[in-house]
This record gives C-alpha cells, sequence and structure tokens, in this order.
C-alpha cells in the first residue's frame, strides 16, 4: 500500500482507492481493474457477473432479517480521465498515479488523480466488504466508458438490476444531494485535404498556448476560464495575413469532456517574415495576459524553432483548406448557451470544442453539447453542424445520451436528507448539475427505479492537480453506512 495512504481513515476506502490508483484504467481500457475486481468479489464469496457492454455487477445477499427491504443500487464508474501536464511522461495505460497529501486533500500534482470516479467505487467496495453493516439486499454496478461516452451505461441491459434504489456515488461537492443532471451529445467534424509541397525557403516556427487551468467541461464552463484552442485560433487568424503563415498542422485539447489547457500550431512562413512573427506574438501574448489576467494567471504564448529534421513535416495545408479551418473554429460556439430559468444557477445548455487535430491532409475535431433539455442539446448540435456544412465539411452527432429528469418527490431523497440531517446536525442542498451522470441513462432503462447522487469534495476533475478532500471523504463514509442501515433497518 502506497504510504500517503497510511494514516487515512477510514481505511477499506482508502484502500481500495490505493488499488485503483496502481492499476490504470483509461477509458475503454478498464478489463485488468474489472478483472481485478471480480477476483476481490469471489474472494469474498459473492456474486458477480459481467455483462455484454462490459460492466461489472457485484451481489451481496441482504443481513440476515432484512431480506423484505428494498434492494440498493450503489453505482460509480471505473475510467477515469486522462490527463497531463505539458513535458510530463506519464503512460495512463501501464504507469500508475502518484498521490500526494498536503493540508487535508490527496491531490495528483502534475495528472490527474482519478477521484472521479475511484472514491465512489472504492466507497461502493467497502461497503460490500463490511461484515459489520445491516443492509437489505445490496448491488454495486461498476460501469465502463463513461468518460469517453457513456458506453457502459449506454449498453446496460434493462433486466440486469434488481434493486429499486440507487445511490450513484458521482458527484463532487460535499453536503449536496443531486436529482438531476443534463444530457448530452457530441458532434464529431472530419475533413480531408490533399497536401501542398512546402515553399521553397520557408522556416517552420512552433506556436504553444498552454499554462490555463483547464477543468470539467460541465462543471466549470460558466466559470469563464480560457480555452486554449479558441484563443490560439484567435491568434492564427490574425497572423496569417499579417506575415504570411502557412498552417502546417494544428493540435489542442486531449479530452472532449475536458476544457483544453493547451494548444499548439506548426507554421511555415519566409525568413523575412520570421521577425515580424516574433514582434506581433510577443504583442498578443502581453494582450491576452492583461485580458485574461484575472481568470487565466499561468497564460503562456510562446514560438519557438522546429529543429529536428523528423518535426519538419513534408508539406502544408492548402490556403484555402487552412481559410476553412481557421475561420470555421473562430466562428465556433463554445461555453455557456443559455442559462436555466427554471432552477436558477444552473446553466442549462452548453457547448465544449474539447479536441482538434489538423495536418496537412485535413483534420478532426469534437464539439461535446450539454443541456438539461434534451431538445436544447439537440438544436445546439444542429446550429454546429449547419456551420461546418457551409464549408461542405463532413459533421455529424453521435453518442446522445438523456438528461436526469428531477424528482422532487423522491422518497430516497427524503430518507437521505433526514439521514444527513440527523448525523451531522445540519441542512443538506438539492442540487441540478449541468454534467453528464449516468443516472438518466439508467433512468431510462429503469424508469421506476428512485435514484440520488452524492460524493466527496473533488476539485479540478478533468485537468491535471485534481484533487479530493480527506475529510469529506470520511464524512461520505459514515453517511453512506447510516443510509444503508436505514433503508436496511428490519421492519417490525
Amino acid at each position: 500500500m502506497n504510504p500517503v495512504f497510511a494514516s487515512l481513515q477510514p481505511a477499506a476506502v482508502w484502500r481500495h482507492f490505493d488499488t485503483l490508483c496502481r492499476i490504470p484504467r483509461p477509458s475503454k481500457q478498464e478489463a485488468v481493474l474489472r478483472a481485478h475486481v471480480a477476483q476481490w468479489a469471489q474472494a469474498q464469496g459473492l456474486h458477480h457477473e459481467v455483462d455484454a457492454a462490459g460492466n461489472l455487477l457485484v451481489r451481496k445477499p441482504a443481513s440476515p432479517g432484512c431480506e423484505d427491504r428494498p434492494g440498493v443500487v450503489l453505482q460509480g464508474h471505473l475510467d477515469m480521465v486522462c490527463q497531463a501536464n505539458s513535458g510530463v511522461a506519464h503512460d495512463f495505460s501501464r504507469d500508475p498515479i502518484t498521490p500526494v497529501l498536503q493540508d487535508g486533500w490527496l491531490r495528483a500534482e502534475d495528472t490527474t488523480l482519478g477521484a472521479d470516479n475511484g472514491i465512489g467505487v472504492a466507497l461502493a467496495l467497502a461497503a460490500l466488504e463490511d461484515r459489520t453493516l445491516v443492509h437489505g439486499p445490496l448491488e454495486a454496478l461498476f460501469t465502463v466508458d463513461e468518460e469517453a461516452g457513456m458506453g457502459g451505461a449506454q449498453g446496460l441491459a434493462p433486466g440486469l438490476l434488481q434493486g429499486s434504489l440507487m445511490l450513484n456515488l458521482d458527484t463532487e461537492e460535499w453536503g449536496e444531494f443531486y436529482l438531476g443532471c443534463a444530457g448530452g451529445l457530441d458532434v464529431n467534424v472530419d475533413r480531408t485535404a490533399c497536401a501542398e509541397p512546402l515553399p521553397t525557403g520557408h522556416l517552420h516556427r512552433c506556436i504553444r498556448l498552454g499554462g490555463l487551468r483547464g477543468g470539467h467541461s460541465g462543471i466549470h464552463i460558466h466559470e469563464g476560464r480560457g480555452h486554449a484552442i479558441k484563443l490560439l485560433v484567435r491568434v492564427l487568424h490574425a497572423l496569417a495575413p499579417a506575415c504570411g503563415l502557412r498552417l502546417v498542422s494544428l493540435q489542442g485539447g486531449t479530452a472532449r469532456n475536458a476544457l483544453p489547457r493547451e494548444a499548439f500550431a506548426i507554421v511555415a512562413l519566409p525568413p523575412d517574415q520570421v521577425p515580424v512573427l516574433e514582434t506581433q506574438l510577443a504583442a498578443w501574448h502581453a494582450l491576452l495576459r492583461d485580458e485574461w489576467a484575472d481568470a487565466e494567471p499561468g497564460l503562456r504564448l510562446q514560438v519557438e524553432e522546429v529543429n529536428r529534421d523528423d518535426a519538419r513535416p513534408a508539406g502544408l495545408l492548402p490556403q484555402h483548406e487552412q481559410a476553412i479551418w481557421l475561420n470555421t473554429l473562430l466562428a465556433a460556439p463554445h461555453g455557456v448557451k443559455r442559462q436555466s430559468l427554471s432552477v436558477p444557477g444552473v446553466v442549462e445548455t452548453s457547448n465544449n470544442l474539447g479536441m482538434v487535430s489538423v495536418s496537412p491532409e485535413g483534420g478532426h475535431c469534437n464539439f461535446m453539447v450539454r443541456s438539461l433539455r434534451d431538445s436544447q442539446a439537440q438544436a445546439l448540435a444542429q446550429e454546429i453542424v449547419s456551420l461546418w456544412q457551409l464549408t461542405g465539411t463532413t459533421a455529424v452527432c453521435a453518442g446522445q445520451y438523456p438528461g436526469w429528469t428531477p424528482r422532487p418527490d423522491s422518497a430516497l431523497l427524503r430518507t437521505c436528507q433526514q439521514v444527513f440531517a440527523r448525523e451531522f446536525d445540519q441542512a443538506s442542498h438539492v442540487q441540478v448539475i449541468h454534467a453528464g451522470l449516468e443516472c438518466g441513462l439508467i433512468s431510462a432503462k429503469y424508469p421506476a427505479m428512485d435514484i440520488v447522487s452524492f460524493g466527496p469534495t473533488i476539485r479540478g476533475a478533468h485537468a491535471p492537480g485534481e484533487s479530493v478532500d480527506v475529510a469529506s471523504v470520511a464524512r461520505c463514509w459514515h453517511l453512506l453506512v447510516a443510509i444503508l442501515q436505514e433503508l436496511g433497518a428490519p421492519t417490525a
């Protein structure tokens, strides 16, 4: 066990999270972790099965005398968002996560931590192994591919779960119960091109924009954080006519559901225009630093030589293709589209330009659209599709998942609130989150199921430096145990 976990309580929860840190679990690569948890369940004497979508279900019989109590499903996802700071050599398919403990927070300094949703999985595993816990029939559903399209929940069979209540453990603010979430879909853009040869004498330069905070594309979308792709495209769009700049490649973002922290472009230009480029980039750097001083104090705009022969592409993007990419990316929407009027303080509809990759042969980009209203998500997605279709570019919608419609009269919510008030001597809060939870998909397949979500306090999810408040994890465990015992109390 990693020594950083040795003094943390509850010990069982942190022991399981230690395992999740040691076993790589990118989206679509959860097989090793799933096999480990299945083997663990077998050693515990618990029934387990894997469905056709790759989800793992573990069942634990009710405590003696509690067999007639309603069944409870504990739900979380096995995969994590994989993000690392530039220059950090971390292979998420092989290397373990290295957490550090500082001032009551557990964090990963240069990568994502995977507290989203590793803590939720660890809480469920601890509940499964606790022999002192009095509870009704218990199931734990560990889904796969949540962060890359909710593939596990999409493929969940309608008849697999037996419980009538579900506690989703995938939210990130202690003291709040979540009763609804946004749905969404992706817009995938693809365009091909025929590379042009590099003009004689042109020099390559790499323009980088980085140092941004990044973050979760739903939870942080309203905070006015910088967007590396949009900012770099703004600069390139202005520089192209000013110094004869030709675009060789453009790369930005590494996850569809994370705000892009970094973007870079390889460009080519005549030698006599290099001083012009450097002068103008210095001016742009000063301008952007001033514009974003409050929101993005770490913003950096840099230019560097491309010295290695293997890093110098032989061709570049045709001029008209360059215009299409820069003009359309500049015009493409990003951020909050509409605030909710029915749920004050919550974003209703937004989108995130999460990734772009352009080369001399063409390119691809992805927009992730979210909304509390499925019709509004479809409308915004169609706006983006229509924008790209004006240039003859292929843009298609994919991976739509429904929102989770709030049920204010939820009996499970009332129980959770009563237990919280009794155990912590304070009131909890009910929220709707502008992020995608699997609750919407599961609720669509199990419409009679009563669902509530809660979790510990997590900061910086989907970005390097992600951290979790250690004390809130202990409180979550206390609450989970108390809720399960309240729901599982034997009837007279």
